[in-house]
């Protein structure tokens, strides 16, 4: 069967040293994105960021499944906030293609795997608010943005264990994770569920609640980068591939088979022309030498 492709939500950055191509403007992910989803079996895609809600929904039509990734701040115009003192750098082109990838994978119904910033738009997509930055968040205590390797893990987080993600956590309720955000959700949406949070009551993780049973998984943490020294971190990108391979309609998973059946039959007619060549070949040349 065709392995799943996964679009990852790409940022953008801008030349700003060398002189010949100075303005000019890149479509870029961490590739710790990309190589997790490869070597838990998808087949990675970066999205650049679009402005034609038409072209982006054609653009989730192709793929199996999206990763939401970290970034910047979501600008709190789209959760009707005005900018308080700690926010930081925003990008509102990113937001608004976002929220296009979103509404689209919610209606194509395709898995969604939102991380750190992912999350965030993900919540204010579905409806939800931000604190703008986790100071303003009641009864915050514990250190968020870590100073550290990116896959050390630092702070704990406890998990419901009702939610998939206690499965994928092996069935333990408490795992250490690594932090690097300011922000975090303050009302959650309608459509998702808190399944764990940090000591001082910080989320930090979602999941769908959809009835139809579409997969969406939010994490605030980055597993992408722990993927290598982290079991639970590995079974989240195993599981979200496993998902997207299920999700797949019926009649693309034939489609596949058929093809896959058709190559294998080509390739049997090919090898039996070969054999008989090499036979008429044999007979030919009988008797020489």
């Amino acid at each position: 069967m065709k392995k799943p492709i996964i679009g990852i939500s790409a940022s953008m950055i801008f030349e700003e040293k060398d002189e010949l191509f100075l303005g000019d403007k890149y479509s870029c992910v961490a590739h710790s994105y990309v190589d997790a989803i490869y070597k838990s079996g998808g087949i990675p895609v970066v999205l650049p960021i679009l402005k034609d809600v038409s072209a982006i929904r054609e653009q989730v039509k192709l793929l199996d499944g999206i990763v939401l990734s970290g970034g910047r701040d979501v600008d709190p115009h789209f959760y009707g906030e005005e900018p308080l003192e700690k926010l930081e750098a925003i990008f509102p082109e990113r937001d608004v293609h976002e929220t296009a990838l979103i509404k689209a994978a919610t209606d194509l119904k395709k898995p969604i795997f939102a991380i750190c910033r992912g999350m965030q738009i993900l919540n204010v997509v579905y409806g939800g608010t931000l604190y703008q930055d986790i100071s303003y968040a009641p009864g915050e205590h514990i250190k968020h943005y870590q100073i550290g390797t990116p896959y050390q893990a630092t702070h704990s987080i406890k998990i419901d264990k009702s939610s998939t993600l206690f499965r994928m956590a092996d069935k333990l309720e408490v795992e250490r994770v690594n932090s690097f955000h300011h922000q975090a959700l303050k009302k959650l949406a309608d459509g998702l569920k808190v399944v764990a949070t940090a000591p001082d009551g910080i989320i930090e993780a979602v999941e769908g609640t959809n009835e139809d049973g579409m997969f969406i998984l939010g994490v605030q943490f980055h597993p992408e980068m722990m993927y290598d020294k982290s079991t639970f971190a590995r079974s989240m990108f195993k599981r979200f591939i496993t998902i997207c391979l299920e999700s797949r309609p019926t009649d693309v998973i034939l489609k596949d088979g058929l093809h896959h059946e058709e190559e294998y039959k080509a390739k049997e007619i090919a090898d039996r022309i070969k054999e008989l060549e090499e036979e008429e070949k044999k007979e030919f040349f009988k008797g020489d030498l």
